[in-house]
C-alpha cells in the first residue's frame, strides 16, 4: 500500500504526469508479497509444506528478490519523477541490480 501511496502523492508533489516505473511497485509488491504467500497457505492446507526441504531456501532466496526488485523499481522511478539523467555506468547498475531482483523472485518462484 505504501507503494501506491508514495507513487500517488509523489508524483503529485513533483507535477509530474508521466509513466514511470512508480507505478508498478504497488502492484508488483501486491503480486509478489501477498498473493504468492496466500498460494502457499492454500497449498499447505493441502501438503504439509513444513517436511519439505526447499521451502526455506525458497523463503530465503525469495524474500530477498522481492525487496530487492521492489527497491531498485522506488530508485529508478524516483530518478524518471526528478527528471535526473543517469550515466550509462549509473542506469546500467540499476537495471543490473533489479535483474538480480528479478532472477532471485524467479529462482524462488521455481523452487516453490
Amino acid at each position: 500500500m505504501i507503494g501506491g501511496v508514495f507513487y500517488r502523492e509523489f508524483t503529485k508533489f513533483n507535477d509530474f504526469s508521466g509513466t514511470t516505473v512508480l507505478g508498478k511497485v504497488h502492484t508488483h509488491f501486491f503480486l509478489l508479497g501477498m498473493v504468492v504467500f496466500l498460494l502457499v497457505a492454500l497449498f499447505q492446507e493441502r501438503i504439509d509444506l513444513k517436511q519439505q526441504k526447499l521451502l526455506r531456501i525458497f523463503f530465503v532466496i525469495y524474500n530477498i528478490g522481492v525487496p530487492l526488485t521492489g527497491i531498485m523499481m522506488f530508485v529508478r522511478g524516483i530518478m524518471q519523477v526528478l527528471g535526473i539523467e543517469l550515466s550509462k555506468g549509473a542506469d546500467a547498475s540499476i537495471a543490473g541490480i533489479a535483474g538480480i531482483g528479478h532472477i532471485l523472485t524467479g529462482l524462488g518462484i521455481v523452487l516453490l
